[in-house]
């Protein structure tokens, strides 16, 4: 956890959250829950944006967007798509098709389950792999089967690897980093997702991308996740806050920690900031 002396206060001036989806602002179940309905919106009301920032897809976001009636840019692909209210891309990055498909050699000769998300399609080799029906649950897509990832590998914009071996997934995440260094990004998402994503963009460029494109200072927004791919745009935003499930990472970078998010964590986050507090 981050020592009382490194934490940082709450922005003064409030002006955007970006939270983070999975294991934030979505309960176990991946739902919306009225809490965080309501959180949604007293920020509105108070007149704070809200972005949501998250490995999925921009179209696996869609619905949790809607919900809390988010106007403001979606990002996602850990940053590398950013995308409107109405799906129009305002910024789009590609894994390069060297280090895709040296990512996916690598998954391939440890026998791990690999998926290959374009800007607009969701490709897998096996339909019945590891979590394949979890995730069209969550992003509520269907992905196209396909018999080798070679014809897209350089339309990538995110590989998965899918494991319930998470000891294997973690040593593999280790070794991918080695492998692909600074030809693109990698890392865990969730115990049971190893990603890889474009270099030069993560949950941070997220953070930048509104500190632009709505001339806002990184010290008036607000961060939340749970992830240690979070940890980026807590490094980016004027401060961070940590889900009560997080990960090591992220509770140690974290400014506050907050209640998990099957316990309301989020709407309990949002009312802290609003009022000014710094528990949660």
């Amino acid at each position: 956890m981050t020592n009382d002396s490194q934490r940082r206060a709450p922005p003064g001036q409030l002006k955007w959250v970006v939270s983070d989806v999975d294991g934030t602002i979505v309960n176990r179940d991946k739902e919306v829950t009225e809490a965080s309905r309501r959180a949604a919106q007293r920020l509105r009301a108070a007149g704070v944006g809200l972005t949501i920032a998250s490995s999925r897809p921009p179209w696996g976001m869609r619905h949790v967007a809607e919900a809390l009636q988010i106007d403001g840019p979606i990002a996602g692909f850990n940053g590398a798509v950013v995308v409107d209210a109405n799906g129009k891309a305002l910024r789009e990055t590609r894994i390069p098709a060297d280090a895709a498909r040296a990512a996916l050699d690598l998954l391939a000769a440890e026998k791990i389950s690999a998926w290959l998300f374009t800007d607009s399609q969701w490709l897998v080799l096996d339909p019945d792999g590891p979590h394949v029906a979890h995730e069209q649950r969550t992003i509520k897509s269907d992905p196209a089967v396909v018999a080798d990832f070679a014809p897209w590998a350089a339309q990538g914009c995110k590989i998965v690897g899918a494991s319930d071996d998470y000891d294997h997934l973690a040593d593999v995440a280790r070794r991918m980093g080695a492998l692909l260094g600074t030809s693109a990004n990698s890392g865990l998402s969730q115990k049971y997702y190893l990603d890889v994503t474009p270099p030069g963009v993560d949950k941070g460029s997220a953070v930048a991308f509104v500190s632009e494109a709505f001339a806002i200072p990184a010290a008036s927004i607000a961060v939340i996740g749970d992830m240690d791919n979070d940890v980026a745009m807590f490094r980016k935003a004027g401060f961070a806050i940590a889900m009560g499930n997080g990960s090591p990472a992220a509770l140690a970078a974290a400014d506050m920690i907050t209640r998990s998010n099957n316990d309301d964590g989020f709407a309990a986050a949002m009312d802290a900031l609003l009022g000014g507090g710094t528990e949660a």
